[in-house]
């Protein structure tokens, strides 16, 4: 639970219709062996204590108090275990049948929650014995207890700040006039689902993207436990198809027809970063709620879920394609606007050999073909100076020639080595003013150019280096418009290679290619021997930790003794704990002090949920103080 992690579970025992004494041992078992498991918030189907499929024997008095009666089994089943339990039974009040989901903690029954939506159409005909639920919380005598039984009602964590959990059956997730919504406006971070969907075909995809969206809509944990083995297949089959979802994304979810009980770990904290970003998430509703508290022990979760090493980057392959393509289009109708809107026809650009210098190349051969201009009106710069290899040159002139832009050299050795001379820098201090000198000569000349030719200069730089500072102020930080601005490294990388994988041409590709195997540098520094002396990731760290950084910082919103947390489980057998720590306290450093680079970037799309556009995403003081970032970070070790 510390840092907002809390494990669930997702439980389908396999039970006997109509047996309520076998039922509630089965759970009994399942809910023992979740606990074991550390699960906090464990889940069991709707209707589970007598099955789903019981027909007319609903109206059964014998079935109704033996499934009373084994409530009240299971209940004390939960005393002494730090875990909050979901329930569904038959419950019959005031002479109404009603579909419930009893909430148990502690050994006590914190409440009963109706189903508000009751289908009586296709397969279902639950309306000829059960009544609909009442919203407005009433209070019910339980076997000598009153405890308040109605859909409005929620159970806070008194414990871990923000858990607050909400119940909503089967049916009601399916509906327009959901009970989660207002759950949700009203402080719900996590909804439990007690289900008994049966099984026809693709109804399992339909479920999967009901429980996605609705966990997205509502920004919440969703936690969907479904019927399975033991109910009658007289004309259904259940499968079990239990799922938990957070915010959009699937966390885990069982393979049909298995009975397996499904674990994973709801991050609470995030779900309240998000609620507090999205300004339009909602007003809570008036209607009349009833919070009933309860308790849990603060304990570290052992986390089952698992954390992407490269959380910008799609997993599947063909998925990675598509976000390629998106990316790519993105970039490039951004620029086809604004070629549109200054009616110019030629571009400027700095090409080194380098992967950012490339992609913003590639983009804007995209966007000449869009607007149907000729390729030569890209002129692509390259300039040699003191840390240019041969290998970059090459490929910077290969790859222009081989694209059909125009190729212009010039040689920057000499104007840097005058303006040194100028300024009283001698060429044997290899600083910061000797290197920065080259980059900003190079801005100079790019900038003069596109006034000669009435072009836009296109900037390289990428989300990372942004982030990081890892820009010359006033230099390669300078542009007219900079395609790359809202890409990190570890995708400019698969946006490269994707475009040497498609491309359709021999030459291009293989020289992409390259590029790709070529080490990430500046080359402000001379080469040894001929080979780059300069790797950017030896400097400020590798980007794929950086961008982990990143992502989790601004997206998920999280601390940094957090973000350390999952790198070491996302990274791990790759980097050693110490390793990860130093670099995440070179992050937080630098993205504080080089936030006045980001205050005045040029125009450039942004691409995907993390941006660092002043106008945009990130409105951040130029002079906020790391400190509180860098004192927890410090404290990890």
């Amino acid at each position: 639970m510390t840092q907002g992690f809390i494990k669930v579970a997702a439980v389908t025992p396999k039970i006997k219709v109509a047996d309520p004494v076998y039922n509630a041992g089965v759970i009994c078992e399942k809910l023992e062996e979740a606990w074991e498991k550390g699960a906090k918030i464990i889940v069991f189907p709707e209707l589970c204590i007598t099955g789903y499929t019981c027909g007319d024997l609903f109206l059964q008095d014998l079935l109704l108090g033996e499934a009373s009666r084994q409530l009240l089994r299971i209940a004390e089943c939960t005393r002494g275990k730090d875990a909050l339990a979901m329930v569904g039974l038959p419950i019959e009040r005031e002479g109404r049948l009603y579909n419930v989901a009893a909430v148990l903690w502690n050994g006590e029954i914190l409440g009963m929650v109706p189903k508000a939506n009751i289908p009586s159409y296709a397969e279902f005909y639950e309306g000829r014995h059960f009544t609909q639920g009442n919203a407005e919380p009433v209070p019910f005598v339980f076997h000598g207890k009153t405890i308040p039984f109605g859909t409005n009602i929620l159970f806070p964590c008194e414990t871990l700040e923000g858990l607050t959990v909400g119940c909503e059956i089967c049916e009601d997730l399916w509906v327009a006039d959901a009970p989660g919504v207002n759950h949700a406006l009203k402080g719900a971070t996590i909804i439990a689902n007690l289900s008994a969907s049966n099984e026809t075909i693709g109804k399992d995809e339909y479920r999967e993207l009901l429980v996605k969206s609705v966990s997205a809509r509502l920004i919440c944990g969703y936690v969907y436990t479904s019927a399975g083995e033991g109910e009658s297949t007289q004309d259904l089959v259940f499968g079990g198809h239990n799922l938990i979802a957070e915010n959009g994304t699937i966390l885990a979810q069982v393979k049909k027809f298995t009975c397996e009980t499904l674990y994973s770990d709801i991050d609470v904290k995030k779900i309240l970063s998000d609620r507090r970003r999205m300004g339009t998430f909602g007003t809570p509703p008036q209607a009349n709620y009833v919070k009933v508290p309860f308790r849990l022990e603060v304990t570290k979760t052992e986390l089952s879920r698992s954390f992407a090493s490269h959380p910008f980057v799609p997993g599947d392959k063909e998925k990675r394609k598509r976000r390629c393509e998106e990316i790519l289009s993105i970039q490039s109708y951004g620029l086809k606007k604004r070629y549109e809107h200054t009616g110019l026809s030629t571009a400027v650009i700095g090409i080194s050999g380098g992967l950012d210098s490339t992609l913003a190349l590639l983009v804007t051969v995209r966007t000449f073909d869009l607007l149907g201009l000729d390729r030569k009106g890209i002129i692509a710069v390259t300039m040699p100076c003191f840390g240019t290899t041969d290998r970059t040159y090459e490929n910077a002139c290969l790859l222009t020639r081989t694209l059909g832009a125009t190729l212009k050299e010039v040689d920057i050795r000499q104007a840097v080595e005058v303006h040194f001379k100028d300024i009283g820098q001698e060429l044997s201090n290899q600083d910061v003013t000797y290197e920065n000198g080259q980059a900003r000569e190079r801005t100079q000349v790019l900038m003069d150019i596109a006034n000669q030719v009435r072009g836009l200069v296109i900037g390289t730089g990428d989300m990372s280096e942004l982030a990081l500072g890892w820009a010359t102020y006033n230099g390669d930080h300078m542009s007219m418009y900079g395609v790359n601005a809202g890409v990190p490294k570890t995708l400019v990388r698969h946006l490269v290679k994707y475009y040497a994988d498609t491309c359709g041409d021999k030459e291009l590709s293989e020289v992409l290619e390259d590029i790709l195997d070529t080490p990430v540098s500046p080359e402000l520094l001379p080469p040894v021997d001929g080979v780059i002396s300069q790797r950017t990731e030896d400097l400020v760290g590798p980007y794929e930790l950086h961008d982990f950084f990143l992502y989790y910082m601004l997206r998920c919103g999280y601390s940094p003794a957090k973000v350390y947390r999952v790198a070491k489980l996302a990274f791990r057998g790759l980097y050693e704990d110490a390793i990860i720590l130093k670099w995440l306290k070179t992050f937080y450093r630098r993205f504080f002090a080089q936030q006045f680079k980001r205050s005045c970037l040029p125009d450039g799309p942004k691409v995907g949920s993390v941006a660092l556009s002043p106008r945009g995403d990130l409105r951040m003081p130029s002079d906020a103080s790391v400190s509180l970032w860098l004192e927890e970070a410090e404290g990890l070790g």
